[in-house]
């Protein structure tokens, strides 16, 4: 009875400090210090040598670095044409594919994850100039809307990614092995995007008209292969140099950014404007990412000391789930938590309480890993919080309701991408298997 007491404490806590509407660092920081005093009777000097003790072992955390190197490549890519030039390079390869120019949302996104880390960055790189063109060539607006919102969720799932970053800190995995995995897992659910696309456009073809400007033949392909140069060059830099062995996540981030400067200056945009722009960008997303995750893990181990994760899974271990009963289970809940929290928030809040109950099971962490980051990419695009939803109406300046409609279907191909991963969890783990053994 203590421990539901504690459980239920603790949700309410959380619960009634997000609904005052505080910081998300904030309210985990307040929902520790509180259920600590309140359940435990702990004194405050105490509890605040806990709180730094946690802050100097995050902030002196190494794999952390990443983070911020990520950002800030992402902020000079999102500032310098390098992304008009991704939409000019793909253009000629999808135009005779049925969906044509809608396909540049999935396969523009897709590559873009690769140097990007970030969801929201990618839908609004890639929206900015896709959204556009595509109303001019007069695409349909719902399904163009909806595959750009599904496919910015990518920016989480394709390595580089962020979440990943924060994950592997928290369940001490290698950051590697996460990136090897949600390779093949972010193709998939790529894939099933541009499938859909493709049989709507059959089954429609008044939803991708040919505007008169969109045939290309080999050599205009060929030619287009130059303004994709730029993204290759980052991808293979910073990809290449952390599955040949050669650097580390926060190393091979590092080149990332150096790589992104020299080729904005060869290009003649890199002013000090722009570098001082880029850099702020990247400082205040930063401090965003890295404070949640110190609070997160402050609140983690206030549960600890409250024994809520062992008790709950004690709880959920009685109920003798089989293990795909448990998957479902905490689709839903991960699903729920969606609704109201962003993806950092999502996992650094729950992982304590879900890792053991995952592995208990006899799931792979790495697995696990990629079915939490693609639960969380689901809750990039549910309303009321959905980031990519803002970002798209910020472009846009369509109601938030008909960006959400738009993004369904790509939720329901996201859940059926979760259904193919637990059946065939070799997809996330023969990558990590090969490369690392």
């Amino acid at each position: 009875m203590e421990a539901v007491v504690s459980a239920l404490v603790v949700l309410l806590l959380i619960l009634f400090y997000l609904g005052l509407g505080v910081w998300v660092f904030a309210g985990l920081f307040l929902v520790s210090v509180t259920g600590l005093a309140l359940l435990l009777d702990m004194p405050l000097q105490r509890i605040g040598t806990i709180a730094a003790s946690i802050s100097y072992r995050y902030a002196s955390t190494w794999e952390l670095a990443a983070i911020p190197m990520f950002i800030w490549m992402g902020e000079i890519i999102f500032r310098t044409d390098i992304s008009d030039r991704l939409f000019r390079g793909l253009a000629p390869f999808v135009d005779r594919i049925p969906g044509r120019l809608l396909h540049t949302n999935v396969l523009g996104c897709t590559l873009f994850a690769a140097v990007s880390g970030s969801s929201a960055a990618t839908a609004a790189t890639i929206g900015k100039i896709t959204t556009s063109e595509l109303d001019r060539r007069g695409y349909d607006r719902k399904l163009a809307l909806g595959s750009l919102a599904g496919a910015g969720s990518l920016g989480l799932l394709i390595p580089p990614s962020i979440v990943m970053i924060v994950y592997g800190i928290l369940a001490e995995v290698s950051i590697s092995r996460l990136f090897a995995a949600g390779i093949l897992p972010g193709l998939l659910i790529a894939g099933l995007y541009s499938g859909y696309i493709m049989i709507r456009a059959i089954l429609r073809p008044e939803l991708a008209p040919l505007s008169g400007d969109e045939s290309s033949g080999w050599g205009d392909r060929f030619r287009a292969l130059g303004n994709l140069l730029p993204i290759i060059i980052l991808m293979v830099l910073v990809l290449g140099s952390i599955y040949s062995g050669i650097a580390t996540p926060s190393e091979a981030a590092a080149v990332g950014v150096f790589a992104a400067l020299v080729i904005a200056l060869a290009m003649g945009q890199l002013t000090p404007k722009l570098f001082m722009e880029t850099l702020a960008g990247a400082v205040r997303t930063s401090c965003m990412v890295c404070i949640i995750l110190i609070s997160a893990a402050f609140l983690a181990t206030a549960m600890g000391y409250l024994h809520v994760p062992r008790n709950v899974a004690s709880a959920i271990a009685a109920m003798d789930l089989s293990p795909i009963g448990l998957i479902l289970v905490l689709s839903l809940f991960y699903i729920l938590l969606g609704l109201f929290l962003d993806g950092i928030s999502i996992v650094v809040m729950s992982l304590p309480i879900t890792l053991p109950l995952a592995m208990q099971a006899g799931f792979d962490p790495i697995w696990f890993g990629i079915y939490l980051v693609i639960m969380t990419e689901m809750g990039q695009i549910t309303p009321p919080v959905g980031f990519n939803l803002f970002v798209l109406q910020g472009l846009t300046g369509d109601p938030i309701g008909r960006v959400a409609v738009a993004s369904l279907p790509f939720f329901f191909l996201m859940c059926i991408g979760v259904l193919i991963l637990t059946v065939f969890p070799q997809i996330a783990l023969v990558l990590p298997t090969l490369l690392y053994g």
